[in-house]
């Protein structure tokens, strides 16, 4: 199977799992229940019920958490913030295994917000995001590299407006200055990156906005426990 493709698998499974963990963590469904069939990957699925086990996977809380970009235009500079995502986080505590983790983030596009609804609407527009046909925006990180105990930088594969590309987030971990990994319930997680709109076929609006986005988020996520 092709690497890319596996990645994108892993991802929508991943995301898929927890979601339905938020949804069955009051009535204690099994945690991978709606994912016994052929169509999913289960060697993918047993990466993050591994991380379950381990104490090591966090689920992002949507309501205390940010997740948006920010743009040149020529209105001057648009912030953006999406206020319907899911993920998680997988972290592991041992110091010899600095560049295992990895993190899944599911945006609805349509719940994108800026101060401004005309431009809030040019975003959402056929001529960039074109909610309508391209729903979510999906991050599969695939491997989280430690730089220092709070800082690393996370490789993975973005799908925005139908293509899949990689891309670096910088991030850093929030806490105490020790060793921070897994000595908390919940973690803050800081992340940003900068892409160009045109490498996911958004290049309909050059003369309003520029080729470069900084996509930024402060994700706070709190650890499941099975």
């Amino acid at each position: 199977m092709d690497t890319r493709h596996s990645f994108i698998k892993f991802g929508i499974a991943a995301i898929a799992l927890f979601v339905s963990v938020a949804n069955s963590y009051a009535n204690g469904k099994e945690l991978c229940a709606p994912f016994k069939n052929s169509k999913v990957d289960q060697s993918l699925v047993a990466m993050m019920l591994a991380a379950a086990e381990e104490g090591g996977l966090y689920l992002v809380q949507s309501s205390s958490s940010k997740v948006g970009f920010c743009v040149n235009s020529l209105i001057g500079r648009v912030d953006a913030e999406f206020t319907v995502f899911q993920g998680g986080i997988s972290l592991l505590a041992s110091s010899a295994e600095r560049e295992h983790g990895q993190a899944l983030f599911r945006v609805d596009t349509d719940s994108l917000r800026t101060s401004d609804k005309l431009v809030q609407q040019l975003i959402k527009s056929k001529g960039f995001l074109d909610v309508e046909n391209f729903p979510e925006i999906l991050f599969v990180g695939t491997r989280l590299r430690w730089t220092s105990r709070t800082e690393g930088l996370l490789k993975g594969w973005l799908t925005l407006h139908g293509i899949t590309r990689p891309v670096d987030f910088a991030v850093k971990l929030a806490g105490s200055d020790n060793n921070p990994l897994l000595q908390s319930d919940e973690v803050e997680v800081k992340a940003s990156t900068t892409i160009r709109p045109s490498d996911f076929g958004i290049d309909t609006l050059p003369d309003f906005i520029t080729d470069s986005v900084n996509l930024c988020m402060r994700v706070n996520a709190v650890r499941y426990s099975i």
